[in-house]
């Protein structure tokens, strides 16, 4: 047989050996591939690498099967041909096609399932979080008060940031049909995020926050309750909440809280300031001593209970003063029991990764391949 009719039926049967093994993907989940996408689609690009497998696995092979000089073929070219001698190529095709199969599943095609639509009721929530550097202070808290309390280094205290932190991370895991966003602000504000249903999303920012990804070195509470109030402008929530928590007083911003208060209640929404400390002198982690223990140095941070007050007061909220981490989670979730909840339609995408459906039909080819090399067409030296 010649060494183009050769690779003409190999071709043939790769293209047929391909569709057999798509076909399993195809019929399990067929409407689910119309919206596929890949979410690693830089893995596609080492299909350039299965031509060469297909060429190394059908006529490189030739050159490492053992040889017998002949003064002529003619006689044996005229005999019978045995079923080893038209499989031969078959395991250069099957691996070919199975390299194939699992690069594509190592692009990891996803399908976005039907959209859901619920009828929901539920508050819009603005969280306003300070990260100031006196959220460096100390709030010490029990293992029994917060929920996933990490373990700590030994000497080691929870600071007021820490505490809050893991305080909105359980408030966020009780919601189910409350739209929630997260502002963040020391010297200037920034929206974490706008109100979402995602609270995975948002429990994972809110755990990666730390007081370094701003400049601290102030607290613009106008410009916070602000940036919130903005992000509530077009809810069309009956209950529209700001929850303000911060430790300290407002010295920087170019918005003041008292035209940030007005800009609140001129749109409804509803301010619940909670303080977090009452010191104005509190402890403060300063590095570590000769033995490598945390040390705490005292320092003054100053509180402005009188504005949290008149800021809840005029938006018709309420102010709570937090001194520990329970009445730090008892302040948030009473803010909810005071609310009326909007009916609202909400929508969800589930996403459904298909990868499984490749990976299953390659390594089948794969055993298949081993399968016939160890039997069918197992070569003694």
């Amino acid at each position: 047989m010649s060494r183009w009719k050769r690779a003409a039926l190999a071709a043939l049967a790769t293209l047929v050996v391909a569709a057999l093994a798509c076909l399993y993907p195809y019929l399990a989940r067929r409407d689910a591939w119309a919206s596929a996408s890949w979410q690693n689609p830089w893995f596609l690009a080492a299909l350039v690498a299965v031509p060469v497998v297909w060429y190394w696995g059908i006529f490189a092979e030739d050159a490492r099967r053992p040889r017998l000089r002949l003064g002529t073929v003619a006689p044996l070219a005229r005999g019978p041909r045995g079923l080893r001698s038209h499989l031969r190529d078959l395991p250069g095709v099957l691996r070919a096609v199975s390299l194939g199969l699992l690069i594509l599943a190592m692009g990891r095609p996803v399908s976005v399932l039907r959209e859901q639509r619920t009828d929901d009721r539920g508050i819009d929530i603005v969280v306003a979080l300070d990260l100031s550097g006196s959220m460096r202070a100390i709030l010490d808290a029990k293992p029994s008060d917060l929920p996933g309390q990490p373990k700590l280094p030994r000497n080691r205290r929870l600071t007021r940031l820490d505490t809050a932190k893991l305080v909105l991370q359980d408030f966020i895991s009780r919601r189910r049909t409350d739209r929630l966003g997260v502002v963040v602000f020391g010297k200037a504000a920034y929206v974490l995020s706008p109100p979402t249903l995602d609270y995975h999303l948002l429990t994972q920012m809110v755990s990666r926050m730390t007081l370094n990804v701003i400049d601290g070195s102030a607290t613009a509470i106008g410009d916070a309750l602000g940036t919130a109030v903005a992000r509530l402008r077009r809810s069309d929530a009956q209950s529209k909440v700001v929850i303000l928590l911060t430790d300290g007083d407002s010295n920087a911003g170019s918005i003041s809280p008292e035209y940030a208060t007005h800009l609140a209640t001129s749109l409804g929404v509803k301010v619940y300031t909670i303080q977090i400390g009452t010191d104005d002198e509190v402890e403060v982690e300063d590095g570590v001593d000769l033995f490598g223990q945390p040390r705490y140095v005292r320092h003054r941070f100053p509180v402005n209970p009188a504005l949290l007050q008149e800021i809840a007061q005029e938006t018709g909220g309420q102010a709570y003063v937090a001194t520990d981490a329970k009445a730090l989670a008892d302040s948030m979730h009473d803010v909810l029991d005071k609310l009326e909840k909007t009916r609202f339609e909400a929508s969800s995408a589930s996403y459904e990764d298909l990868f499984p459906l490749l990976l299953l039909p390659g390594v089948l080819l794969i055993g298949l391949d081993a399968l016939l090399r160890a039997w069918l067409l197992r070569r003694f030296p």
